[in-house]
């Protein structure tokens, strides 16, 4: 259901966006919407954290003049998320040509809510969790890293995902295999120190 109210909000800032005769408050709207999953998901799918705010700003700054090119086939969510991954796929391929990286080398082969008492320390949790989701995603190679988030975070089909990457569909499938498999040990790693933090700490009270 507020997925549903979600999109009609959105459809209605697109509209009143394109005939804005130059008053930016509603796509500015869009943007506070969509902003904080748009940075996060360029940080997963570069792993630059320097890279990534930037990233997301030409990220709407492209959706911005795009917008009357966006026929409302798909909601305004998923359009913004097909440029983020456009955006930053060719973001990636400008670093490889400089030899930074390359995401074909073989050497280089998804919030739950929390239920917790106070709102600071749900604040809290949410922010450790969403670092603990980077710093795992980042022990990840980029090779596996790629296809992940684009199934599990943008929710694109592995066909989708196949033409992006100029993969085939069983490569895909493979490595998005792997990547859940790799994400699930490194974030277990990461959790590790807390567990024995807080053994300790029982122990000592």
């Amino acid at each position: 259901m507020q997925d549903r109210i979600d999109a009609d909000r959105d459809e209605a800032l697109v509209a009143q966006a394109r005939d804005s005769r130059g008053d930016l408050r509603p796509f500015e709207e869009l943007v506070r919407r969509h902003e904080q999953k748009v940075l996060a998901n360029c940080r997963y799918l570069t792993g630059s954290a320097d890279d990534a705010e930037d990233l997301a700003q030409e990220v709407f700054v492209k959706a911005y003049f795009g917008l009357r090119r966006f026929r409302g086939e798909s909601r305004f969510g998923t359009w913004v998320q097909r440029i983020k991954v456009n955006h930053c796929l060719n973001f990636l391929r400008r670093r490889r040509r400089h030899g930074t990286v390359d995401v074909d080398d073989p050497l280089h082969e998804s919030e739950e809510p929390l239920q917790v008492p106070a709102a600071v320390e749900a604040v809290h949790e949410r922010s450790d969790r969403r670092h603990r989701i980077a710093a795992a995603l980042d022990r990840i190679p980029e090779t596996l890293r790629l296809p992940l988030v684009m199934c599990d975070l943008d929710e694109l089909s592995y066909q989708e995902i196949a033409d992006q990457l100029d993969l085939g569909l069983s490569a895909v499938k493979m490595r998005i295999k792997r990547g859940r498999e790799a994400f699930r040990s490194a974030f277990a790693e990461l959790e590790e120190p807390d567990v024995g933090a807080r053994s300790t700490a029982e122990r000592e009270s």
